[in-house]
């Protein structure tokens, strides 16, 4: 319960921090052009040092890096806040400040995802993995909103500020001494790079593992990581507001959610399979989103590209950790974020670059999705012992 509470708070905050800066990057520096730079400026580092935190998560407590995180997280909301209200901030800083937020936050996934099979049955974990994830996303719908709204009638300042609390009473309910977690199983003394060694070579002689990070890495590369840097510039592109931006991002958490909520319900076998159809479902929505020109389908098909999602990622999070050693959790789940998020800021930089270059954004997003369809029926013809796996 305590790790629930907590994720509402950071989760919320995470997501408001991520509508107010897209905002301001757009509408207040009115460089809607350097959007896709300052996403890569927070995800770069991130995934550079995700790879260090599965290694921590593995080696320390959890609860002590989730701690951290969060306090060091909502102290650079509180500077960004001070910066922006003192008319101080320029893009320049804004990108360090960024990067330097991306970075922490590189140690809080692995720590979180490798914690629940501490806390959970192992014939519960496919329940609990929907139930967090749910409350991840119900979370995620609501810092869009509530961002949406402060900027509406307050202003970017207060919703950074806002996000600063939150994240700061995510640290108080992840407060180590009230979790009181058992010890660190992995007792194994070797060095940071012996630790990230042992955990991909884990990785790479487990072929389930190796064909659901390519599912991962297309679902993330050629539909969520587009959609980041798209649906802020179709907002502005057909005349939104804050509350127009808000009512997309929430369309596309609240599919999740309801998909969470499935999956929290029907127990899945053959998991593998599952997330294979469930990336070819999202690629044929999101292929149709890229030919839509109205702010009221538009949520409609994010909707649904949010809810084929969830059948794409927890079905494979529950069974990498069905399978996987209790003393390896935070390695492999470190290399499974760095899968899922990777490609990202490539995805940023692609669109940008096409889109600076005359490119329409509906075309660019109509290209990534015809490209991550052919990579999914080809999983789909030759990745057969991936799709038969049952747990």
């Amino acid at each position: 319960m305590l790790l629930l509470i907590a994720g509402i708070f950071s989760v919320t905050g995470f997501s408001m921090f991520l509508t107010t800066t897209s905002w301001y990057v757009i509408r207040t520096l009115g460089m809607p052009e350097m959007l896709g730079l300052v996403l890569i400026a927070v995800t770069v580092p991130r995934l550079v040092m995700m790879i260090y935190g599965g290694v921590l998560a593995d080696n320390y407590k959890k609860s002590t890096i989730m701690f951290g995180t969060n306090i060091f997280q909502a102290a650079l909301l509180v500077l960004i806040t001070i910066f922006i209200g003192l008319d101080f901030m320029t893009l320049g800083w804004f990108l360090v400040l960024a990067g330097l937020f991306g970075t922490v936050d590189a140690f809080f996934g692995p720590a979180s995802t490798s914690m629940i099979p501490k806390v959970v049955e192992r014939a519960q974990l496919q329940k609990a993995n929907a139930y967090f994830q749910g409350v991840d996303q119900i979370s995620f719908l609501l810092g869009p909103v509530l961002a949406g709204l402060i900027m509406e009638f307050g202003s970017v300042t207060m919703s950074f500020m806002v996000a600063a609390i939150l994240v700061t009473l995510s640290a108080v309910f992840v407060f180590p001494p009230l979790i009181r977690e058992g010890p660190v199983e992995n007792t194994v003394k070797q060095s940071p790079l012996q630790n990230f060694i042992e955990g991909f070579n884990y990785v790479k002689g487990s072929n389930f593992l190796m064909v659901g990070i390519i599912v991962l890495v297309t679902l993330n590369f050629f539909v969520f990581g587009t959609l980041h840097i798209a649906v802020p510039f179709l907002t502005d592109l057909y005349g939104g507001t804050p509350i127009n931006l808000s009512i997309m991002e929430m369309s596309l958490s609240f599919g999740m959610l309801i998909g969470m909520i499935v999956l929290g319900n029907q127990y899945i076998k053959r998991k593998g399979r599952t997330a294979v159809y469930g990336l070819l479902v999202t690629l044929i929505i999101y292929i149709v989103f890229s030919f839509i020109e109205s702010l009221s389908i538009l949520p409609i098909l994010l909707f649904f590209i949010g809810l084929a999602m969830s059948f794409v990622f927890i079905p494979f999070f529950t069974a990498t950790q069905q399978i996987t050693e209790n003393r390896m959790m935070g390695r492999v789940m470190s290399l499974i974020f760095l899968a899922m998020n990777g490609f990202d800021p490539l995805a940023y930089a692609i669109v940008g670059i096409m889109t600076a270059a005359g490119i329409s954004i509906q075309l660019v997003l109509l290209g990534f999705g015809l490209i991550g369809l052919v990579i999914t029926m080809v999983i789909l013809w030759k990745a057969k012992g991936f799709q038969r796996l049952e747990t």
